[in-house]
């Protein structure tokens, strides 16, 4: 008698894939130190505390183990302090596995691909194929023929017994024309970043992280620009996201804008775009004369002009702005329909929660060509 296999499923309790006990650590310390802006002392401190509420280590292994093994695996390196006193610092090794944690844990859906870039609906010459074909023209490249529909025209037209392959019988297959895009990721450091008890710039900080990883991961022809903005605006490395803190600042929108297009007047690709993080409302502006006008209640009517002049300026150089706000406040919500109206651009009411995947989706969506 034969044996009969039947489909089915099989159920059976969860059981979590097996981790050593450094990187069980590492996911956790990974976390802290982001939270904690690259302070390796405060996120070992935490870590501690978590160890004695949770029991995450034992006798075998513990946080001074696993300490040695961050210095062992290049982790962390030796430095001195500000204060003449030595400990331990976080490595350029450490701020790429957290911006790949960012990038995990925001864009985990995704399945990376090659050299991926943006897609556009424009046929001509690229390397994404379409699957539609057309024949042959002079000045097509060779590489572009596709051998085997041109072999099957030369069965069909000529016969297997005569076989032939002449030029009416080569077709080339169409291409995709990949776009590059160039973005510029302003985020808001005022100092209503982190009041009424809310971490506010963490999230801001870990959507870039994971940007940043996806940009130069996914879509390596792409360019990222990360810059802040409070009293001023000014540029970061990516390199330096784990370390970005608020300060004591007021929001200057207007600067943040000005600086956004000064960057993107300077790429070659035709298609740019600026995303903007912020919680509050514009409240500072710097004149002519280097002095700074600022108004935090509510809002200002000189500041708000300002803003919509540079919405319409972007506008005018082909630079979408998408506004992603993390408030709720209606007067708040007018400005930025207003600013986003001037614009032609997008806004997002957001909380903190699904932020990266809102950016994600926006980015992927903006996959495509404008011809000027």
């Amino acid at each position: 008698m034969k044996n009969e296999f039947k489909k089915g499923f099989y159920f059976k309790s969860y059981e979590a894939p097996f981790q050593s006990p450094f990187e069980k650590l590492f996911g956790i310390f990974k976390e802290l130190i982001t939270h904690t802006s690259g302070d390796f002392d405060e996120a070992i401190s935490w870590l501690r505390e978590l160890d004695i509420e949770y029991k995450l280590t034992d006798e075998n292994y513990t946080i001074d183990d696993f300490i040695e093994d961050l210095k062992k695996k290049g982790y962390i390196k030796d430095e001195v302090k500000e204060d003449g006193s030595g400990g331990f610092g976080i490595t350029a090794k450490t701020e790429r596995a957290i911006r790949q944690q960012a990038l995990d844990q925001i864009f985990g859906n995704l399945k990376r691909s090659g050299n991926g870039n943006h897609k556009t609906k424009h046929a001509g010459n690229g390397d994404e194929h379409t699957g539609e074909f057309r024949e042959f023209n002079f000045g097509d490249g060779l590489e572009r023929i596709s051998l085997t529909e041109s072999l099957r025209n030369a069965q069909i037209n000529n016969g297997v017994e005569s076989f032939m392959l002449t030029e009416n019988d080569l077709v080339v297959e169409e291409t995709q024309y990949k776009a590059q895009m160039s973005t510029v990721l302003m985020i808001d450091i005022s100092h209503s970043m982190i009041l009424y008890g809310e971490d506010r710039i963490t999230p801001a900080k870990k959507v870039a992280m994971a940007l940043a990883e996806l940009i130069t991961t996914r879509y390596p022809k792409d360019t990222l620009d990360i810059l802040v903005f409070g009293n001023d605006a000014w540029t970061i490395p990516i390199k330096d996201l784990p370390y970005l803190q608020v300060g004591p600042y007021h929001t200057n929108t207007v600067a943040g804008l000005q600086l956004a297009m000064d960057i993107l007047r300077r790429k070659r690709n035709t298609n740019k775009q600026i995303f903007m993080i912020t919680d509050g409302k514009p409240s500072c502006v710097r004149e002519r004369d280097g002095s700074y006008y600022m108004n935090s209640n509510g809002l200002d009517e000189y500041i708000v002009d300002k803003c919509y002049t540079q919405a319409q300026q972007a506008r005018k150089l082909h630079i979408p702005i998408t506004t992603f706000m993390i408030a709720n406040d209606p007067y708040l919500q007018r400005f930025v329909n207003h600013f986003t109206e001037a614009n032609q651009g997008k806004a997002f009411y957001t909380g903190l929660k699904g932020l990266g995947e809102m950016i994600f989706e926006d980015y992927e969506t903006n996959r495509k060509k404008r011809v000027r």
